[in-house]
């Protein structure tokens, strides 16, 4: 099966292998790494040292596997293979208990405290994967190879797809997005992002895609996302039921159903089988974005490996290599998945809904890195949730402070460029303020409210919009020279006027960047801030400051501790370049707790 195989099996196949050879690589090297811990057990497997097809041993090695919903049935089918056939590890029985559980819960689940139920994880999407790694702050979750393949793409009812010109006519992810979501009798709907790896990697794409067409091609990814928010479901079984076939796409009025659905060639696969079949009339059609569609890759992660016994990694490593034999590969089929490393499957992509000439066979889109995802889910959160922001700049004369490898542009330059950037990912209905501070700007007073907080399309005085108001005045934010940092009064300042002016039903939070520690002798002390801070937040109005320390000089610790008193986060940046993905991965982050607590 190519990438579940061992490390010095070649994977081999076509279309279905264009994944890429770094892919590869990396697995090829965690499988390594669970080999040498595991004692060497699955090398030996592979040369035949290890007795299979021997009668069980009295006692059975338990492994706790969990996997995503689509694909465990598959898996319990395997195992209870394995239990029927006694098909051994190491002359012993394997017993394979298989829990279903959706990859996000699953996620979400680990942290640096946590010790999981269960030794391996079949997800649906590497990215929990990633995720699960971060939330623990751990490397001990090892993808050791991957079970199946499915790519994303777009489902359409017959009548949405033949006026979207299927299956002749092709389409780009941003040109879908676009002639889905202006069409009213077209109904887009998909999963949420951020508990959906197929809503995820296609709004990912979408972005991608837009950014390509150039111009407002930003603005253009945020609008697509925000019309694709307006039928979002809570999970990629609930997008699949918002499908009504009976439901004519003609009839758009206030119908809660979806025409046209982001989902994976196996969900529809799947639907298709429910409905009569994929030719039946009410059968989904598929598109496959010319410009790549991402895939659902299923890895096979060792998340206990540390503390598994020699027998428990070994039954695992036999487990993983019984999922890539020809049986195993024929359940996957039967169910809609591919196989990775082989040729695309005609009968699989047919019963889908797929068909010539759609790229479903060629079209596949490299996997998007973590910051693509991370950019992607934070243009998400901040679209479907508005965002209520002051931003709060240092002005102190450091900031004229050249950055290295810039091309002689100070810090300031560099973060207002950062802001700018960051600017386009907000929509309409997002507000946002700017102040700017250093020591007595304004009087007496630290900082300036240069930009009251506001809705980014409402009219400005003097013409234009709060868009193009702040756009001006990020672009003419100055350092002063010999300005010293007053952070304390200001950021006490900006913290108690956020929480004054909260508005429910959005994202509340104060942004600070300093590339400093506090400088003005005669402000409130950091133990008082700190005080001031905890007194101020309130679990009912949820103000996040999120503090950035820009550069070397800023004191990291300081930063962090203030965050944290008021109900945010401190970061680190050392290039002022990094503060747009910083804030978008705060405003994710802090978001998501807001939202489970």
């Amino acid at each position: 099966m190519g990438r579940h195989s061992l490390p010095d099996d070649a994977a081999t196949g076509s279309t279905g292998a264009v994944r890429g050879s770094a892919r590869r690589r990396t697995v090829a090297l965690a499988t390594a790494f669970v080999l040498a811990v595991a004692g060497g057990a699955a090398l030996a497997v592979q040369r035949g040292a290890l007795s299979f097809g021997r009668s069980c041993a009295s006692s059975a090695v338990r492994l706790d596997l969990v996997a995503s919903p689509d694909v465990a049935p598959v898996i319990e089918a395997v195992a209870d293979r394995a239990r029927e056939e006694r098909i051994t590890s190491d002359g012993s029985c394997m017993d394979v208990r298989v829990t279903a559980r959706g990859s996000s819960e699953v996620a979400a689940s680990f942290t640096s405290r946590s010790r999981p139920d269960f030794a391996v994880w079949i997800p649906d999407a590497s990215l929990w994967v990633d995720r699960a790694k971060d939330a623990s702050g751990s490397a001990t979750v090892v993808t050791a190879g991957h079970v199946a393949d499915s790519p994303v793409a777009l489902g359409a009812l017959p009548t949405a797809a033949a006026s979207l010109g299927w299956p002749h006519k092709t389409y780009t992810w941003a040109e879908l997005a676009l002639a889905a979501t202006q069409d009213d009798k077209l109904r887009l709907g998909s999963a949420d992002p951020a508990h959906s790896a197929a809503g995820l990697l296609a709004l990912s794409c979408i972005g991608k895609s837009a950014a390509a067409r150039g111009g407002e091609g930003a603005t253009l990814g945020a609008a697509l996302a925000k019309v694709l928010s307006q039928r979002v479901a809570d999970s990629d079984s609930h997008v699949v039921n918002t499908l009504d076939p009976a439901n004519s796409p003609t009839n758009s009025g206030t119908s809660r159903t979806s025409a046209t659905v982001i989902l994976s060639e196996q969900a529809a696969f799947s639907y298709n089988a429910a409905h009569g079949g994929g030719s039946s009339a009410s059968a989904l059609r598929l598109f496959y974005p010319k410009d790549g569609a991402p895939q659902l890759d299923y890895p096979y992660a060792m998340v206990r490996e540390a503390g598994m016994s020699t027998d428990e990694s070994r039954a695992a490593m036999r487990f993983l290599t019984l999922l890539g034999d020809p049986g195993s590969q024929r359940a996957l089929a039967g169910r809609g998945f591919r196989v990775p490393g082989r040729a695309v499957a005609d009968p699989i992509v047919s019963a889908a809904g797929g068909s010539p000439p759609q790229p479903y066979a060629s079209a596949t889109a490299d996997p998007p890195s973590n910051q693509e995802l991370q950019d992607a889910l934070g243009m998400w959160t901040i679209t479907v949730q508005s965002a209520r922001l002051t931003t709060v700049v240092d002005a102190s004369g450091s900031m004229a402070a050249a950055v290295p490898g810039s091309g002689g542009r100070s810090r300031m330059d560099v973060t207002k460029a950062s802001l700018l950037q960051a600017l386009t990912q907000f929509t309409a209905e997002d507000e946002i303020g700017l102040w700017d501070f250093a020591t007595r700007l304004d009087g007496s007073r630290d900082y300036r409210r240069l930009v009251p907080t506001a809705r980014l399309g409402d009219p400005a005085a003097g013409g234009g919009t709060q868009r193009s108001r702040l756009t001006s005045a990020f672009a003419a934010l100055q350092p002063v020279p010999h300005g010293a940092t007053g952070l304390f009064d200001t950021t006490l300042a900006a913290y108690q006027e956020a929480n004054s002016t909260y508005a429910s039903g959005k994202f509340n939070a104060v942004v600070l960047l300093t590339d400093g520690a506090n400088e003005d002798p005669g402000s409130i002390s950091r133990a008082d801030l700190v005080a001031r801070l905890h007194q101020l937040a309130d679990p009912a109005k949820p103000v996040a400051l999120i503090a950035i320390a820009v550069g070397p000089q800023a004191d990291q610790d300081e930063v962090r501790e203030i965050a944290r008193a008021g109900g945010g986060a401190g970061y680190q940046v050392n290039d002022p370049a990094d503060i747009q993905a910083v804030i978008l991965k705060a405003i994710v982050t802090l978001g998501q707790a807001q939202h489970r607590a």
